[in-house]
């Protein structure tokens, strides 16, 4: 999977960035902003303060990344503050605005997980429930798997086969279908329900799984259970429902600049669930103040009951890593620790050119997304999404301490080594990724590189750089190409006889050779 942005994210595993859950240059021609919609009240308030900030952070990292647009949407201390900057697209600029629509990536597992949830609520499906109640032939490489996977295990991304299948099974209706179908060839990783690692895979059958309940298309349910009733207008799974709306085009970074990228349109139906809506930023306010609330739409229809909006952020699986420190997974939430002891709900989303991020803080009734049309996004959310700055500023709230250590050789050998990892593209077809690791200077450095020739040595083969500064046993703040820490977290994971087996890093697993 190509990653970009901060961490151990640059190298090329399949041909483009795409459902990744998260959360440089020189600088861009002068953008315009729009106005926020609504003004914050004239008062000089602390929080017309923080709002002041935030868009000077995001103006100077659009400068610095080579992001042509951003939206941004805040909750905090009652007020709603809504934003669009720069513009859509560097060809055809139009400004952006809080109804320009972008790709949320994979923050759409969460409506996959919310439609499953009005589903558990009616009692028409349960958590708990072994996947082969709904799909009776459901099967992947172990057999024992298929037989007792459940439906929270794909929800909480603790399934624990090989999970970045990306295959294309065209634009009929039976794409879900003949995904799930063809999952007999992924391998299985872990046991089902003891180790997270993010996967795209489990969230496919979630969906099939809400075809085969509700008798009709996955879209098609999402739209009649989510969608129309929380009035989301600008939020759709198809390009050719957007058409007439601003849309911000998606865009690669090169020499510092951007540039646009026609990625923004290409999207496998068969992925659907896992990454695929395209929505405003006022749109993802509204679906906010949905999680942030007792489970009733705008206008006061019940959609889910209270305790089933808060089951959504209970019960975590096992934890981890995905850029950030993880208490594990909810239904489809990122459920993220903080040194208050206030759970962070988060998920983001990556496609090609196309990064976002959200989070809630339901204990200080809090939300804030932001949505960018540009590779160089990832910087930026990382800013905003991943460091202490916009918790500390509108939430009071921060990350668990992670002071990076100067370890000894003897103490980082366990760890040096090479880690290996492998996904299903498009075609169908496996690639292969390869992490080397060696001690040096009291941290963890590694070269990443595909896993053609494993007998080079990816450091004379041009392979991405990247590593880990330790802050505490097992888990590392990932170090920037300058060898400084850039706020993102990757962690190891140890097997039963309490040796390394895998490196985990962006929620993927990859296993120690």
């Amino acid at each position: 999977m190509t990653r970009s942005g901060p961490g151990p994210a640059a190298t090329a595993v399949s041909r483009r960035s795409v459902l990744g859950g998260a959360v440089g240059g020189a600088a861009l021609l002068a953008l315009p902003s729009c106005s926020p919609t609504p003004s914050p009240a004239p008062e000089a308030t602390a929080k017309d303060s923080a709002f002041g900030e935030l868009d000077a952070k995001i103006e100077a990292g659009m400068q610095s990344y080579g992001i042509p647009g951003v939206a941004v949407g805040v909750l905090a201390g009652g007020q709603e503050y809504i934003k669009g900057y720069g513009v859509t697209n560097v060809d055809h600029p139009v400004p952006v605005d809080a109804d320009t629509v972008f790709r949320i990536g994979s923050t759409t597992k969460t409506f996959t997980g919310t439609a499953m949830m009005r589903l558990v609520d009616d009692g028409t499906a349960e958590l708990d429930a072994p996947v082969r109640r709904y799909l009776p032939d459901f099967a992947v490489a172990d057999p024992a798997v298929g037989a007792e996977v459940t439906v929270r295990q794909l929800l909480n991304h603790t399934a624990g086969w090989l999970g970045d299948d990306l295959q294309d099974f065209g634009r009929g209706d039976d794409a879900l279908a003949r995904y799930v179908a063809s999952m007999t060839r992924l391998p299985q990783l872990t046991p089902p329900g003891s180790v997270f690692a993010y996967n795209n895979a489990g969230l496919v059958v979630a969906g099939r799984i809400i075809e085969v309940v509700t008798g009709s298309t996955y879209e098609a349910a999402v739209q009649n259970l989510l969608l129309d009733p929380l009035e989301l207008s600008r939020t759709r799974f198809f390009s050719d429902q957007i058409i007439g709306l601003n849309i911000a085009a998606s865009h690669t970074v090169v020499d510092g600049k951007p540039v646009v990228d026609t990625g923004f349109w290409e999207f496998p139906r068969s992925c659907n669930p896992t990454g695929s809506l395209i929505s405003s930023v006022r749109d993802q306010v509204r679906y906010a103040r949905f999680h942030l609330g007792d489970g009733t739409a705008p206008d006061g229809l019940r959609l889910l009951s209270r305790q089933a909006v808060e089951a959504m952020r209970s019960d975590p699986g096992a934890g981890g890593t995905l850029q950030v420190e993880l208490t594990g997974m909810g239904v489809t939430w990122m459920l993220r620790p903080s040194a208050e002891n206030e759970t962070i709900v988060q998920h983001g989303g990556t496609w090609s050119g196309q990064r976002s991020g959200f989070f809630l803080v339901p204990g200080r009734d809090f939300a804030m997304t932001a949505l960018t049309n540009s590779e160089g996004g990832a910087q930026l959310l990382t800013d905003l999404f991943a460091d202490d700055w916009a918790l500390r500023r509108f939430a009071g709230i921060g990350n668990l301490p992670a002071t990076p250590q100067v370890l000894g050789a003897g103490e980082l050998a366990p760890y040096e080594g090479r880690y290996a990892t492998q996904q299903v593209v498009e075609t169908g077809s496996l690639e292969s990724v390869v992490i080397d690791f060696v001690a040096r200077d009291g941290r963890l450095h590694g070269t990443m590189s595909d896993g053609a020739d494993p007998s080079t040595n990816p450091d004379e083969n041009g392979g991405a750089q990247l590593g880990l500064a330790f802050y505490k046993a097992d888990y590392g703040l990932d170090l920037g190409p300058d060898g400084t820490p850039v706020g993102t977290r990757s962690d190891f994971v140890r097997g039963d006889d309490g040796k390394i087996a895998w490196f985990r890093s962006h929620g993927r697993l990859y296993r120690r050779q």
